[in-house]
């Protein structure tokens, strides 16, 4: 009798693993795209919980799924791989990499800017786009641009949403200071990247300068820490207790 539950078992978390894995090799769960809680598995399937999370694992073992703190399980697949050599902009790394990128525009408004972009630019007037950026139809950035408005009076909507704003500034650019640091979603970001609130999400301040020194953009991105990595080139440099291009943060 005993044998007879131990097998049943091991067929029952085969069987949901089975069917997870159907659903993400028809595309229903795309890559990087976050499973159901083990809880709704759990409630789908009317088994345990730890039923459920050997059959997940089951698929972790396969390179099916992965899981994070904060995160739970996810679809497993590429990282969005943005290396910070030189100044390129998202989707031509994506692209690179065989991703599909898409960029959907949320906000597009000419408005007075927040001090510290005002400070940045040298101006309060200025044209603001906040847009989700996609990668194969999931959400992997949040991103918001400032420029002044007198740079940005003759874009459109349609104009920033189907080019970045490095094609579309007359200006020549010498090159960007990023700076990166890890922070919690808030609601509205979850919302907008599919991901649990309170998850952690890297916040990434970039400021863009052109070959006269000028700021010319200003730029806010927030990336989901499961998916993003940065990549950083450090040369090696004699006398020193640090790797070049970090510094320590009070």
């Amino acid at each position: 009798m005993y044998t007879t539950l131990i097998q049943v078992r091991t067929i029952r978390y085969h069987q949901i693993a089975e069917e997870v894995k159907g659903r993400i090799l028809s595309g229903a769960y795309a890559s990087g795209r976050l499973l159901p809680s083990e809880s709704e598995l759990s409630a789908e399937f009317n088994v345990s919980r730890v039923t459920v999370r050997r059959a997940l694992e089951i698929l972790r073992e396969e390179g099916l799924a992965d899981s994070r703190q904060g995160f739970g399980w996810f679809v497993a697949g590429e990282t969005v791989r943005q290396p910070l050599a030189r100044l390129a902009t998202i989707e031509e790394q994506m692209r690179n990499s065989g991703a599909s990128p898409e960029r959907h525009i949320l906000e597009f408004a000419f408005e007075e800017a927040p001090r510290d972009v005002a400070n940045a630019l040298g101006t309060t007037n200025v044209l603001r786009v906040k847009r989700v950026n996609l990668s194969d139809g999931q959400p992997f950035a949040i991103v918001t641009v400032w420029c002044a408005a007198d740079r940005g009076q003759h874009l459109s909507r349609a104009d920033v949403e189907r080019s970045p704003f490095y094609e579309l500034l007359d200006v020549p650019l010498a090159g960007a200071t990023q700076t990166i640091g890890a922070d919690a979603a808030t609601a509205d970001e979850a919302e907008l990247l599919n991901i649990p609130v309170g998850s952690p999400v890297l916040q990434c301040q970039r400021t863009t300068t052109s070959t006269n020194g000028d700021t010319v953009l200003v730029s806010r991105h927030v990336f989901p820490a499961h998916r993003t990595e940065f990549v950083v080139d450090l040369p090696f440099v004699d006398q020193s207790i640090a790797p070049s291009g970090l510094r320590l943060v009070d």
